[in-house]
C-alpha cells in the first residue's frame, strides 16, 4: 500500500511508538520485516506469526531481556605465540593473521604451537590457535548468558547459554588471579605494611633480662670487639621476623599460584619491597598465567565449540523476543482485524495519540453493517469545530496502517480490505495562501487517476475556495470517486448542500451538546450515521458572552440573543 499526504507521517509516528519501547537496538531490525503491504496472504501470515508468538511474552521477561548484550568474537594478533607449520601450510597459516608463523621453533615465545609435532598439536583453526578469542568474550558477557538462561526458563525451553555458563566456571580461579596481578603493587605494599606492624608490635613487647655474671661476660667480650654474645639474645626476634616474612610470602604465593620471595633477609626492620621486584614478579606471574589461560580456554573450547552456533541462535531469538515484547506493550488490548473485501469498519476504536480518547465505531463501504449505514463508499463528515472530525480521519489511517503491517489494530473489533493506496489530505497554515486552491485540486485529481483499491481522506477542502464553488468542485470529484468505487471521506461544512447533489453519499455528523462548567464544548465524538452534524456556532458565542467583560460582553450578549430569537422563530 502506498501512502500519500499526511498518512506517511502517521506511519512514521506508529513505528516510532514501537521503537521507543524496544530496549535492544539489535531488536529494531525486526520492525523492518513489517513494512506495510497490500498482499492479503502476507498480512494473514504476519497475523499468524503474532498470534503464535505474542501470547508467549510474559511481563517477567522484560528485565531479563534488558540485560542482553551482543557477544562479539573479535580477532586480534597474539604476539606471545608461534605457530610452526609444514611448508605446504605456510600460506594458509599466515592468511589467518592470528600469530607469527614459522617452519621451525624459535626462541622468544611463551607458546609454541605446531601442526607437525613441536609443542602442542593444533590444526589451522582459530579455536585451537587462539581459543581466548571466544572464551574471554563469553566470560565478560556472563550477565548476558545468565539472562538467556532465565529467558529459556520462563519459556520452558532448553538453554545452551546455561551449559556454557557451567563450563566457564572453570575460569573463576584463573580470572581472579588475573585481577590480583592488576592490583599486585597495592597488595604487596599492604602486606609490607602489615608485616612491619606485626614486627614493631613484637619488638615493643620484647624485654631483655641479664644476670650480673652475663653482663660482666658481655662487657669483657665488647672490650675485645666480640658482639656475638649480645646478638644471640636477639635470636628470638630474628626468628619471629623470618617466620612472619614466610607467612606473608606464602599468602601471596597462594593468591598468585606462584612461588613468591619478596622480602630481603638482610634488612630486618623496617622491611621494604623495592618496586622493581614487584614489577618483575608481575611479569613472571602474567607470563605463566597466559600459558594457563591458553590451555584452560582450549579445554573449555573443545567442550562448547559445537554449542556456539546454537548460542548465536539463542541470542537472535532474544532479540526477536524483545521486539515482540515491545509490540505487545504497544498493542495491549488491540485486536486482529478480519481481512476481507468491501472497505473498512471498526468497533470501539481508540486514537493512539490522544489521552483518554472516546471509543469510536465507524464504517466505510459494505464490509460490515452498522445501524444507519447502507454500504456507502463516499461519506461527507460534518459537525462541530474541534469535535473530532480530523481525529476520526487520523484514527482510520492508524487502523489501516496497523492492519497493513500485519499488526493488531486499536479497536475492539475491525474489518479491513487491503488497499493499494491511502491518501490523507489535510489543511495547513499555508493552505490559504496564493495558489493553495490550485495545489489542493491538483492533489485531489491525482488521487483519482488510475484504478485499484483506494481510500481518500480529505479534511475541509472547501476552506480554500468560495462555498458555492466548493460545492460544485467537491461534488464532481466525488462523483468520479464513486464511479471508480474508491472509498472517500470528506470533512466539510457543506454537508447540507452536498447531500442535495450527491444522493449516493452518506452524510455523517458529530454534534456539540452544550457547554460544561468550564464553558468547554461538550461533544459526542461518535459520528451519527446519516445525520447532518451541526457546528452549533451559538455555543461558541455563548462561551464568549459568558467569559468576556465590559463592552465586549455586551456585543456577544446581543449576538447570542439574536441567535436564540432566530432559533425560536424557526
Amino acid at each position: 500500500m502506498r501512502l500519500k499526504g499526511r498518512a506517511s507521517g502517521i506511519y512514521r509516528n506508529i513505528k516510532e511508538e514501537i521503537r521507543k519501547r524496544v530496549q535492544l537496538k539489535e531488536s529494531l531490525k525486526y520492525l523492518e520485516n513489517f513494512e506495510i503491504t497490500n498482499n492479503k496472504e502476507e498480512i494473514l501470515q504476519r497475523q499468524k506469526y503474532f498470534k503464535n508468538n505474542l501470547p508467549k511474552i510474559e511481563p517477567k521477561l522484560k528485565d531479563a531481556l534488558a540485560q542482553i548484550k551482543s557477544i562479539e568474537f573479535k580477532e586480534r594478533y597474539f604476539r606471545d605465540r608461534l605457530l610452526v607449520v609444514e611448508e605446504t601450510e605456510m600460506e594458509k597459516a599466515k592468511a589467518l593473521g592470528i600469530c607469527d608463523v614459522s617452519l621451525k621453533p624459535e626462541e622468544g615465545y611463551e607458546l609454541i604451537l605446531s601442526t607437525i609435532g613441536y609443542g602442542i598439536d593444533v590444526n589451522l583453526s582459530l579455536s585451537q590457535i587462539a581459543p581466548e578469542i571466544y572464551i574471554l568474550p563469553l566470560w565478560e558477557n556472563r550477565d548476558t548468558l545468565e539472562a538467556l538462561s532465565k529467558i529459556s526458563d520462563v519459556l520452558g525451553e532448553e538453554s545452551v547459554a546455561k551449559k556454557i555458563l557451567g563450563e566457564l566456571q572453570e575460569l573463576n580461579e584463573l580470572i581472579e588471579r588475573k585481577r590480583i596481578i592488576r592490583n599486585l603493587y597495592e597488595i604487596a605494599k599492604r602486606e609490607e605494611r602489615e608485616l612491619n606492624s606485626r614486627i614493631e608490635k613484637k619488638i615493643k613487647e620484647f624485654s631483655l633480662t641479664l644476670k650480673g655474671e652475663e653482663l660482666l661476660e658481655f662487657l669483657k667480650k665488647m672490650k675485645n670487639g666480640d658482639f656475638n654474645g649480645m646478638l644471640s639474645h636477639f635470636s628470638e626476634i630474628e626468628n619471629y621476623i623470618f617466620e612472619e616474612m614466610k607467612k606473608s610470602e606464602d599468602r601471596l604465593s597462594k593468591l598468585l599460584d606462584f612461588e613468591v620471595e619478596l622480602f630481603s633477609r638482610e634488612n630486618l626492620y623496617p622491611i621494604e619491597i623495592p618496586s622493581e621486584i614487584i614489577e618483575r614478579l608481575a611479569v613472571e606471574v602474567e607470563r605463566k598465567m597466559k600459558i594457563e589461560l591458553y590451555f584452560k580456554s582450549l579445554e573449555i573450547m573443545r567442550k562448547i565449540e559445537d554449542l556456539l552456533p546454537k548460542l548465536e541462535d539463542e541470542l537472535k531469538r532474544a532479540y526477536e523476543l524483545e521486539f515482540l515484547r515491545a509490540v505487545k506493550e504497544f498493542v495491549k488490548d488491540f485486536t486482529f482485524p478480519e481481512i476481507k473485501d468491501g472497505g473498512i469498519a471498526f468497533l470501539n476504536a481508540k486514537h493512539l495519540f490522544i489521552k483518554n480518547p472516546q471509543p469510536i465505531s465507524y464504517v466505510v463501504g459494505r464490509i460490515a453493517e452498522l445501524d444507519g449505514t447502507k454500504g456507502e463508499n463516499v461519506i461527507i463528515l460534518t459537525g462541530a469545530n474541534s469535535g473530532g472530525k480530523t481525529s476520526l480521519l487520523e484514527l482510520i489511517v492508524q487502523i489501516e496502517i496497523l492492519a497493513h503491517m500485519g499488526f493488531p489494530v486499536n479497536a475492539e473489533k475491525a474489518w479491513i480490505e487491503p488497499l493499494d493506496e491511502l491518501f490523507f489530505f489535510t489543511k495547513t497554515h499555508s493552505s490559504y495562501g496564493a495558489g493553495a486552491f490550485e495545489t489542493a485540486i491538483k492533489s485531489f485529481a491525482r488521487s483519482l487517476i488510475g484504478e485499484g483499491r483506494k481510500m481518500i481522506l480529505i479534511d475541509e477542502f472547501e476552506a480554500i475556495t468560495e462555498p458555492g464553488a466548493g460545492v460544485k468542485i467537491i461534488a464532481e470529484l466525488l462523483r468520479i470517486a464513486q464511479e471508480k468505487e474508491f472509498y472517500v471521506i470528506v470533512v466539510s461544512h457543506l454537508g447540507e448542500e452536498l447531500k442535495k447533489v450527491l444522493p449516493f453519499a452518506r452524510v455523517d455528523g458529530i454534534e456539540a451538546r452544550g457547554l460544561d462548567e468550564r464553558l468547554n464544548l461538550i461533544v459526542d465524538r461518535q459520528p451519527k450515521f446519516g445525520v447532518l452534524g451541526k457546528s452549533t456556532p451559538e455555543l461558541i458565542v455563548e462561551k464568549l458572552y459568558r467569559t468576556k467583560s465590559g463592552k465586549e460582553k455586551k456585543i456577544f450578549e446581543r449576538v447570542w440573543n439574536s441567535f436564540k430569537n432566530w432559533k425560536n422563530q424557526k
